[in-house]
Order: C-alpha cells, then sequence, then structure tokens
C-alpha cells in the first residue's frame, strides 16, 4: 500500500529513531551541529537499557587493563570477534565511563572508590553497577538529562517508524506512525540513525520489553542494508520462571556472588558441564539448563544464593529481591525457578567502526547494529558499554559527514503482517530458532514464514507493524541459522554440533540476494 507523496513532512537535521543509550549518547555527540529529533516507540523511559541490571564493564580498576578486556571480550565472542572493533570499545571505554560520571551517574561505591564486581567469563572484577541493579536506568536517566539540556535536540515518545524513506538508494529519513495523534508522518533528515535496540520479543520467552521486535533490522533490511550475524541470538541463562508472569532478568551478578545453579533434584549441576561452573559463558549456562530441564522433565531449574545470610540479596540487589518477593519468592530464604530467556542479539545491521551502514545516509548503534564487537557471544555488560562508545562514535560521524538536505523521497510500501498472531510467531521462534536448532526444524519454520497468509498493511496498527517486523526477523535469523552448518557461540546446531574452521566467518545477508554470504574475520 503506497504513501501519498504530499503526505505531511517535519524536516531535520538529524533523526535519531530509539531513545536508549546508544541513541541519546549519539544525540548529545550532534548537539550545535543542526536540529536533532529523537523518536521513540513508546514511553521516552521504555527501552531495553531500562532494564540493563548486570551493570557496565569497563578496565578502570587498579588491577585491570584494557588489554585484559580484550582478551576476555575476544575470547568469550568464540572466534568471531572483530579485533579492531573489541579494541575501540575497550580503549574509548574508559574515557566515556569518566564522561559520564562528569555528567552525574552514580555508580556503586566503597567509601570514595568505585565497586567493581566479577561476571561470567571475566578474568578480573571490572563491571560497574548503580544502585545495585538499575545500571542501565541510571545511565539513560543522565544522557536524557544531558540531552534534555542542550540546545536544538527535541524528543517525540509514542512514534513508531514504520519504514525507512529512500531517494535513490539514500535514506533521507523515514516514515512514522504518531499513535496519539492516529496518523502518519514523513520526516526527512540529512542522516538518520537506527538506535531500535533488540529483537527478544520475536520470542516467547524474552527478558526484553514490548517495544523490543526488532524493527531497526526489519526496516534496515527491507531498505536494502547489509545485516550481519543475526543468527547469534544470546539467551541469558536465569531468567524467572513464573506462570503468568513475564520473564523478568535475574542479573548475572547474583552468580558472581556465589549463586549457584540447582536441578529439580536439588542438585548443583554446573561443574559438571564447564570449568567455570555457574560463571562460564552464558551459552553453555543456557544449554546446560535446557539439558537438565529435559533430563528432569521439569519446566525449569533453581538459583540459590540463600547460603549468602540474611538480607544479602536485599541490601546488594534492592530490586531484584523486591521483583522476587512481589511472586512470594524471598531469596534470602529460597531458591527463584529460572529458566534461560532471548536476552541479545549480537547481529544486527552491519556497520563500520563509525555506525554507517551499507546505505548512505543511515547510522545505526547499539543492539540493532553488528559492529563486530560481541562476536558469537556477548561478554557480560560490554552491551552497555558498547552503547556509549559506538553511540558517540556514530553521533560525531554523522555530524562531520556533512550531507545535503534531502530534496525528496520515495513514496514507501508499509509492509504485509503476517496472518499470525504475535503469540504463534514467538512460539514458532522457540521451538525453531531458540537455544537448540536444527537443519529440519529451520527448513519447516522458513516454509511456515513463507506460505503464512498475509494481511494488507494497517496504516494505523503498531501491532501489524510488530508482526510484519517479527516475521522479517525470524525469516533472517532462520535463513541465516540454515546457512550456518556449525555450532558456535550462542548458535547451536544440533546436526553440526561442532565448530568448522571454513566458517569462522561473519554471514552476510541482502535484500534481492538469494544466498547467504559469509565474510572472513579481520586479522586485526
Amino acid at each position: 500500500m503506497g504513501i501519498e507523496p504530499q503526505l505531511e513532512t517535519i524536516r531535520t537535521d538529524f533523526l535519531v529513531i530509539g531513545a536508549g543509550v546508544a541513541g541519546l549518547r549519539a544525540a548529545i555527540e550532534l548537539a550545535g551541529a543542526g536540529d536533532v529529533l529523537v523518536v521513540a516507540k513508546d514511553s521516552l523511559e521504555e527501552s531495553s537499557s531500562e532494564y540493563a541490571q548486570g551493570g557496565i564493564a569497563v578496565a578502570l580498576s587498579d588491577e585491570d587493563d584494557v588489554t585484559l578486556h580484550e582478551a576476555d571480550t575476544l575470547a568469550a565472542g568464540d572466534g568471531l570477534c572483530e579485533p579492531q572493533a573489541v579494541r575501540v570499545l575497550v580503549n574509548e571505554g574508559p574515557a566515556r565511563i569518566e564522561e559520564l560520571i562528569r555528567w552525574g551517574a552514580e555508580f556503586d561505591r566503597e567509601g570514595s572508590k568505585l565497586l567493581f564486581a566479577r561476571e561470567g567469563a571475566h578474568s578480573r572484577s571490572r563491571v560497574l553497577h548503580s544502585h545495585g541493579d538499575s545500571t542501565g536506568r541510571e545511565i539513560a536517566r543522565t544522557l536524557y538529562r544531558r540531552a534534555a539540556s542542550l540546545p536544538g535536540i527535541r524528543f517525540e515518545g509514542f512514534t513508531a517508524v514504520a519504514e525507512l524513506l529512500l531517494d535513490e538508494g539514500r535514506v533521507v529519513g523515514a516514515l512514522i506512525l504518531d499513535a496519539r495523534r492516529g496518523r502518519l508522518l514523513a520526516v526527512t533528515a540529512r542522516a538518520t540513525l537506527l538506535a531500535t535496540g533488540g529483537l527478544g520479543r520475536v520470542y516467547s520467552d524474552t527478558t526484553n520489553p514490548d517495544v523490543a521486535t526488532g524493527d531497526g533490522v526489519a526496516m534496515a533490511w527491507r531498505a536494502g542494508a547489509v545485516i550481519s550475524d543475526i543468527e547469534f541470538v544470546q539467551f541469558h541463562p536465569t531468567a524467572l520462571h513464573v506462570e503468568g508472569a513475564p520473564r523478568f532478568l535475574l542479573s548475572e551478578a547474583l552468580r558472581g556472588e556465589g549463586a549457584v545453579l540447582r536441578n529439580a533434584r536439588g542438585e548443583r549441576f554446573m561443574p559438571r558441564y564447564h570449568p567455570m561452573a555457574e560463571l562460564a559463558p552464558r551459552d553453555v549456562v543456557s544449554r546446560a539448563i535446557v539439558s537438565e530441564m529435559r533430563s528432569g522433565s521439569a519446566p525449569h531449574v533453581w538459583l540459590d544464593i540463600s547460603g549468602r545470610g540474611p538480607d544479602f540479596v536485599k541490601k546488594r540487589f534492592p530490586r531484584i529481591h523486591a521483583t522476587c518477593l512481589a511472586f512470594g519468592i524471598d531469596l534470602d530464604r529460597q531458591p527463584a525457578p529460572v529458566c534461560p530467556a532471548a536476552h541479545y542479539a549480537m547481529g544486527g545491521v552491519w556497520t563500520d567502526l563509525d555506525g554507517r551502514t551499507s546505505l548512505e545516509g543511515l547510522w545505526a548503534a547499539g543492539e540493532t547494529a553488528c559492529t563486530g564487537v560481541h562476536g558469537a557471544n556477548r561478554l557480560a555488560s560490554n552491551s552497555l558499554l558498547e552503547g556509549v562508545v559506538y553511540g558517540a562514535r556514530a553521533g560525531r560521524s554523522m555530524r562531520e559527514a556533512a550531507l545535503a538536505a534531502p530534496a525528496r523521497f520515495a513514496p514507501p510500501s508499509l509492509p504485509d503482517a503476517p496472518a499470525m498472531t504475535l503469540d504463534e510467531l514467538r512460539r514458532l521462534a522457540m521451538e525453531s530458532a531458540g537455544i537448540l536448532r536444527s537443519g529440519a526444524g529451520l527448513a519447516e519454520l522458513l516454509h511456515r514464514l513463507e506460505s503464512a497468509p498475509a494481511e494488507p498493511p494497517a496504516v494505523a496498527g503498531r501491532e501489524a507493524l510488530e508482526r510484519a517486523n517479527t516475521r522479517t526477523v525470524l525469516q533472517l535469523i532462520a535463513r541465516a541459522a540454515l546457512a550456518r552448518q556449525e555450532s558456535r557461540g550462542a548458535h547451536y546446531r544440533t546436526d553440526f554440533p561442532e565448530k568448522s574452521a571454513a566458517l569462522r566467518a561473519h554471514s552476510r545477508m541482502q535484500r534481492g540476494r538469494e544466498d547467504v554470504e559469509f565474510a572472513a574475520v579481520s586479522a586485526g
């Protein structure tokens, strides 16, 4: 369904789609270079950044060094990290954190010294927290306050982005759905940033907020951008499993503080699976939990930190403690039922080190982007750091690009939505493209997605847009996972359980190209 060219148009210099850490940090960098419009699908507070409990990793302690942080990141990425991208992350990270502190971010301290925690696959205690388990919220609050104080930055909430606007292959803005006014608007811009966050809501079990439906990846794909490594979806091992309740994340920091995993028989099992036990990489812990659940025909396992003594969790992790207590679970006195849930996408819209995508006029940063930092399996607490480091780099690159203001745009078409409910799509994702995958299951998933009847696009409906985007993202995950005939990081194929040296490469997909291509990891 085409959109008429006489559609009401708003003009800005820079359009930032997403108001999480990456989008806000980019907006700050753009201040003073022109008018900046930041749009969010829901309220300005509803982003994955707000839910990031675990912390932000940075080599700032006396016992740490950026080379150690670099080595840990590369090891967790299972051979697919881009060495130069990792180097940028760890080297620029300390300056970005010190900047946040100058802007008022409050990180936990012991006396006057910053308090660093240990998390899975880190060789040093290098993870900063804020108020125990509200790190993302504190960083987002700090960045929003900073951005709102700068001239030329404007915010619009409840504004879903439907499609990118194109002029002869160049991105010149976006078509947005103003939910409060029930109308479509075209926003034209000299440069556009996708900072739309994750895609966890493609799955039925996820720690992500409702807004995380992979919109940025889907829109970029339809516009013709290159999508990379989208098959690598990290499942957080320990999400609260209470029937009828959201899969609330129980931070990895709990295991860093001594929490252990027990199966249905009450046995601690992780030492049988990995030398680092509960602090093994997330993909290892998730698969171990699934194995124990299947062997015991149980819907979950147990996370037990009761041995740390009375009120330890209440004081150290107040938000987690209060949430669990609302469901009748006192973590200081009893274990919590947990299961893995979709948590983070390592892949996304391909970018260079400055956030440029393969399309002129389009940048991406944060979880929606694929810089190569995370490889096949993200190191815990590197995501918030990536948001501030690469958000700043993308903003700077957009400011310096000096692209001309667009004179026109091609009328876009809204995507068809599948005649399937979101619940049906998400169930299929968990069954066939979740923690354990097989060629037969992935092929059947693709067949069902591609043969599902389509509904005409609904101009005024966010839900229809989310169904269309969910199907697109799920198709991309399944295509890339089917092509990757090996097991690596967060991607595990039961029919190809070993790593393949030939596939130590990034998957690449672009609309109009039939096959998934693979590009070698750079030498660094």
